[in-house]
């Protein structure tokens, strides 16, 4: 899966689904996209680096854009899914309080540790190897635990989605 980031958000970055299928598909196999936040199911041989950087190319020629792009592959978005530290042991949450930010690589220790869990109570957040699960009880537009900031702190290029994408993601991913 290519995640692309900030497309089609606030009415910046426009990127027609369907167009971005349509240029897509000229490199790679079965494409599809979900929603319209650029969330693409594709199949490739090539290597994760490759996919992102490919996508990432096409995006810009096609559409004038440069957006990162965060690949996994659908074994690796099942256990995004399924290891959710927030909803371990039984826990309940509110899935639309949930978040997830997808990284282009594993952060050193050393910047994991320069995230501040009290920059935003009640906000905080797991890192779990090149996922950060993110949770927001009252809502992510006003937390200051931002993926701006993250990626500021780990020097890490990434993107994130809410849970309910997430799930549906993990979904066809296993289909």
């Amino acid at each position: 899966m290519a995640l692309l980031r900030a497309v089609n958000v606030g009415g910046r970055n426009t990127v027609p689904m369907q167009a971005l299928r349509a240029v897509l598909e000229t490199e790679f196999a079965d494409v599809s996209t979900l929603l319209q936040s650029g969330n693409v199911l594709l199949t490739s041989a090539a290597l994760e680096h490759e996919v992102s950087e490919t996508v990432a190319r096409m995006v810009e020629e096609a559409f004038g854009l440069l957006v990162p792009v965060v690949v996994r592959t659908a074994t690796e978005i099942e256990h995004v899914a399924r290891d959710n530290p927030f909803l371990k042991d039984g826990a309940e949450r509110d899935p639309t309080t949930l978040h997830v930010a997808f990284l282009s690589t594993r952060p050193p220790a050393a910047a994991i540790a320069a995230i501040d869990p009290t920059r935003s109570p009640p906000d905080t957040c797991v890192v779990s190897g090149r996922e950060i699960y993110l949770e927001y009880p009252n809502g992510s537009g006003r937390s200051r635990l931002t993926l701006d900031y993250i990626e500021r702190c780990v020097g890490v290029t990434g993107t994130a989605r809410n849970w309910r994408t997430v799930e549906r993601l993990a979904s066809l991913a296993a289909a």
